[in-house]
Formats: structure tokens, sequence, C-alpha cells
């Protein structure tokens, strides 16, 4: 009997060999010889990272799929963990020094586990997922469409997008169409967690101006946050995704001082 997918886990299994094979050769990297994998499913796409991977860590929460997943695979290095991957602790794994993750991505979960594996300890080389197409491009969006899920992204990780994957590819059809994200954690972080603390501040009320939301969260007088805004060439008018990584940076070292 086939195995059905269960719409509370956000299961929509990519069925295109030639998409799957194109999103395992850009997870794959040279020297890194293992993945692991979220949310393998049916294992479709644990088939396409077999070829360029030698060892693959399936992460499954649906246990039905875990504990079918290894019938499909003889004689491969797989090893299948039916496990919550956001309450799952990496440290059990066992994973290499260099690894890579890769996996086709339930919305739900999307920014929560990119966080996940941006904080790790011992971060991966580099993330490929498979979201949907308005989230990929949220997370590499610039300056004047920055979101606190891309800021928070781009502040730890090098981000570009893949192709996209239309609905039709995708069993059963989701709403909209997916994206390849790649995210490649820095070795330093662009910015303090006080920055970060600083630009939740500003999200508060992204479509309002800046300088309210700030005077707000901060509890200062307006006048004092334009003060500021001038110090570092920043418009009075200007919202919360108007302004870079670099710009926040400046004014979180202007109000610290103060």
């Amino acid at each position: 009997m086939a195995l059905q997918n269960k719409k509370s886990l956000g299961q929509n299994w990519l069925k295109d060999r030639d998409t799957l094979i194109d999103i395992a050769d850009l997870a794959s990297t040279e020297g890194i010889s293992e993945v692991l994998e979220i949310g393998p499913g049916l294992g479709t796409f644990t088939s396409a990272l077999f070829q360029f991977f030698d060892k693959v860590t399936a992460v499954e929460l649906d246990e039905r799929l875990a504990g079918n997943l290894p019938k499909s695979f003889p004689g491969k290095n797989l090893t299948v963990i039916n496990k919550d991957i956001l309450t799952l602790d990496l440290n059990e794994l066992d994973l290499p020094e260099k690894y890579i993750v890769a996996g086709n991505i339930p919305y739900y979960i999307t920014s929560p586990i990119i966080q996940k594996f941006l904080h790790a300890n011992h971060k991966p080389a580099k993330i490929v997922f498979l979201v949907q197409k308005e989230v990929a491009e949220r997370l590499a969006a610039g300056q004047g469409d920055y979101s606190i899920l891309g800021l928070s992204a781009q502040i730890y990780a090098k981000v570009t997008l893949g192709p996209v994957v239309k609905r039709e590819f995708f069993t059963p059809p989701p709403k909209v169409d997916s994206q390849v994200v790649v995210l490649e954690p820095l070795e330093t972080p662009l910015a303090s967690e006080s920055t970060i603390s600083l630009i939740k501040l500003g999200f508060i009320a992204p479509r309002k101006k800046l300088i309210s939301n700030l005077a707000m969260g901060l509890q200062l007088p307006r006048t004092e946050i334009a003060s500021y805004f001038a110090e570092n060439g920043i418009s009075e008018n200007a919202r919360p995704a108007d302004l870079s990584i670099e710009n926040w940076c400046a004014l979180e070292k202007n109000i610290h001082k103060r």
C-alpha cells in the first residue's frame, strides 16, 4: 500500500528526477562526503543525494516513513533518525567536522530550522533547502526589502537563491511554487546579539517609520532617536527594511554609548 502524505506535517514530495539531481548537485561540496537530510519522506531526494555523498543521515518525524526508508537503500550508508529536527540535539548525530544540511522544508518550520543550524555550535559548511518561493526571496532580499527573517539569516550566512521549482512538480501539488535557497554560514557574524535585539525592536511594526518603532521600543524621545539617525546618515522617514546591516551596527553602537 502506498504511503500517503500528512498535511499536518506539510508533506509535499518533489517527484521530478532532474530537479532532485540539480538540488543535490548544489549541495555537493568538494571534500565533504556526508549530508544531513531533513524530512526525507519517500526517499526520492535521498536517492539523488547518494549520487554525490557517501553517507546520508536522514531525520524524519513521520514514524511510517522513517521505518520504510532503509528498505529503499540496501547496502547504502544510510542512518535514519525518527525524531523532530527542531527538538533533536545535534550532538546525538555524531556528525563529522564538515557536513552539509539539505532538505525539502515545510513552510511552518523554515525559520526555526534555519536559525537552529546557523546558531549551532557545530555549524554545517552549507545549507541547501527547498522552501516556499516567497520565503526564499525574503531570505535573500536586499536593502529596501529586508525582513527580520532575511536579516537574521544574512548576518550569519551568505545567502543565495537557486532554481525555482514549479508546484506541479510536487505530489500533492502545493498552492505555491518553491525555490532553492543556499546558506553558507560565516565564520564571524556580521552583527552582535545586541544589534540583533535592536533590529527586532525596529521591526515591531515593519510598515511604520523606524524612528517611531525605536522610540517606543527603547522608551526614548523621538528627538534623541533622530539625533542618532542624523549621526549615521539615516533618514527620519526610513522604514525598518531600508537599513543595511552596516546601518544597524552603527546605530546600535551610537545608542549603546548613551
